[in-house]
């Protein structure tokens, strides 16, 4: 699962790589947590792309209960899932992002790492999102998908956000796309030779350590 990330690039950075119009106005998140906004490009049927905030922890239009939603949706049973069969086909973001974050035992305590680009330029995690309109008012909320683990993180974590290549952006976020099935060698883990990884402080459990310090590799 992926339960933490960051994003500490300019938004004229995230403009350039995601083909939006004009820079967003993006504050470094450093610990971006569950419940909180979320930056996610999106694509509408006029063709322009948009940067909007979500909720993450998707809660579909017939839920009970408004509160919290999963976080994560798992690719390979996404599609099958009543949560999140429909954003899968209709409603797929983009969620830019510095890092993510996971955690593995050593000596009986949970270390966590941060896995990034090794030019700390920004890349695109596949988000799916819905609305929700009722009693407890009208939000959008996303999820992250996640598939098995590549050869980086399967030391760490079995499972790790589905990264989606720059040049398959569009396809990605393609309206007009609404098979599963044809989006489904995006979904599956990839070797991504230009990320590498950093124990960071364990601080990062905290969800209010948002804070440089987070994302810096801890001294040897």
């Amino acid at each position: 699962m992926c339960a933490r990330f960051c994003l500490t690039a300019p938004g004229e950075v995230v403009a350039s790589l995601f083909g939006l119009s004009e820079p967003p106005e993006l504050p470094p998140r450093y610990n971006i947590a569950p419940s909180t906004p979320v930056a996610a490009v999106t694509e509408p049927q006029s063709g322009f792309r948009v940067l909007r905030l979500y909720r993450w922890g998707l809660v579909p239009p017939w839920a009970k209960d408004a509160s919290s939603g999963p976080i994560n949706a798992r690719a390979e049973t996404a599609a099958e899932k009543p949560t999140f069969r429909a954003a899968l086909r209709r409603r797929r973001c983009l969620v830019p992002a510095t890092g993510f974050f996971e955690w593995r035992e050593e000596g009986g305590r949970k270390q966590p790492y941060l896995f990034h680009r090794s030019d700390d330029l920004p890349f695109g995690i596949a988000g799916i999102w819905e609305t929700y309109e009722g009693a407890d008012g009208a939000f959008e909320s996303l999820a992250l998908l996640t598939t098995a683990s590549n050869e980086l993180v399967s030391p760490y974590h079995d499972r790790m956000p589905v990264i989606v290549p720059h040049d398959q952006f569009d396809r990605w976020l393609d309206p007009d796309l609404q098979k599963p099935e044809l989006l489904a060698d995006l979904l599956a883990p990839a070797p991504w030779p230009d990320m590498v990884v950093h124990p960071v402080d364990r601080r990062v459990g905290n969800p209010r350590f948002d804070v440089p310090e987070a994302i810096r590799p801890l001294a040897p």
